[in-house]
């Protein structure tokens, strides 16, 4: 037989079979050629549409902030000299740890210690001349405005034997606080004008870590958290939020926060660049998976959920952190049935047949 007139019989055999089930397709929709009574069809339209719902809980959520900055050294003191002189003595290099008192470089004196010498002599000779008013004027033979005067002589000399010996002793300069001595440091034989440096010292324990934080952020900042570090260098230290600045740069509009970390050996190097972690204060939060999100009509992002009444509601929330598992979430009560599976297929105050996630009790 022809394969033309059996793919015909084919045909016309099915659209028979077709007819026989009284099943009509009006407008591409399949419809029975018998309608169902019209209690039967509204049972049908009235039936809730079912979802998927999960009911979570809020947990307490840590929370820290990152905060780019460096690292400084605590001090940094350039010790110049008060007197001029050529640099006599330099008993301080590059590199060498200091102590309070500790001297740096020492002045040619000059005729320093003459000037002291003198002034001394001067002082006695003021000392002898009021010790000698002061007896006469007590057995009647001196006046007392020679005694004031010699008074004031004495005053005098003593005040130019104490002017005297600062001089002298600034010759001597000594270092101010504890640290490393660096660059720029002073040689021997070179002459310093008063303001000139002598040396440099770097104290660089504690370091310093400063950075910015943003205006929305700083509200959260506390001094005197732990915070986590991490240097470009490799190193991961642990310091304490010391300081936090009370006004805005006026630019940037971010506040300067600063850490210290304990460098008692000198290991951390000033001029790093740094990381790091402060904590926030923990906060209760649901942890969402992206695709229980969706949006309300006026863009706000949210999850419906479903009442005690089974009826849908849309819940905004916001995005307060987000790990491998999902996004952290608040806005939500502590306790709540959201809809994992066709929340964008209700809208809001529609009765819903809830079904429960198979892991959710």
């Amino acid at each position: 037989m022809n394969a033309k007139i059996i793919l015909a019989l084919v045909i016309a055999g099915g659209i028979a079979a077709w007819m026989a089930t009284g099943t009509l397709v009006v407008s591409g929709t399949a419809q029975e050629a018998t309608p169902r009574p019209p209690a039967e069809r509204s049972e049908a339209n009235d039936a809730p549409f079912s979802v998927r719902v999960a009911t979570l809980t809020a947990v307490d959520r840590p929370r820290s902030l990152k905060m780019r900055g460096r690292t400084r050294a605590d001090a940094l003191v350039s010790v110049a000299a008060e007197t001029g002189a050529r640099i006599a003595e330099r008993l301080a290099h590059r590199g060498t740890k200091v102590e309070p008192g500790d001297v740096l470089c020492r002045l040619e004196e000059g005729a320093r210690a003459a000037q002291l010498a003198q002034a001394k002599a001067e002082a006695a000779r003021a000392q002898l001349d009021f010790d000698a008013a002061t007896k006469l004027r007590g057995r009647g033979f001196e006046s007392e405005t020679r005694v004031a005067t010699t008074r004031a002589e004495l005053d005098a000399a003593q005040a130019s034997v104490a002017a005297a010996e600062l001089e002298l002793a600034r010759t001597v300069v000594e270092a101010p606080i504890a640290g490393i001595v660096q660059e720029p440091i002073a040689e021997v034989g070179a002459r310093l004008a008063v303001g000139d440096v002598c040396a440099t010292i770097v104290d660089a324990d504690p370091i310093v870590i400063t950075g910015q934080v943003s205006e929305r952020d700083i509200s959260q900042v506390r001094e005197g958290v732990t915070a986590e570090i991490t240097l470009v260098t490799g190193e991961s230290v642990k310091g304490t939020v010391v300081f936090i600045s009370r006004t805005a740069d006026a630019d940037t509009r971010t506040f300067t926060v600063e850490i210290h970390v304990p460098n008692p050996d000198g290991t951390l190097r000033a001029g790093v660049t740094a990381e790091a972690r402060i904590p926030l204060p923990a906060i209760k939060a649901h942890r969402l998976s992206p695709g229980i999100l969706t949006l309300a009509d006026n863009g706000a992002v949210g999850v419906r959920t479903v009442g005690e009444d089974d009826k849908v509601a849309f819940m905004p929330v916001k995005i307060v952190m987000q790990d491998t598992e999902g996004f952290w979430v608040t806005g939500l009560p502590d306790v709540v049935t959201v809809i994992t599976v066709g929340q964008d297929y209700v809208i809001d105050g529609q009765t819903v047949d809830p079904v429960k996630e198979a892991n959710d009790a």
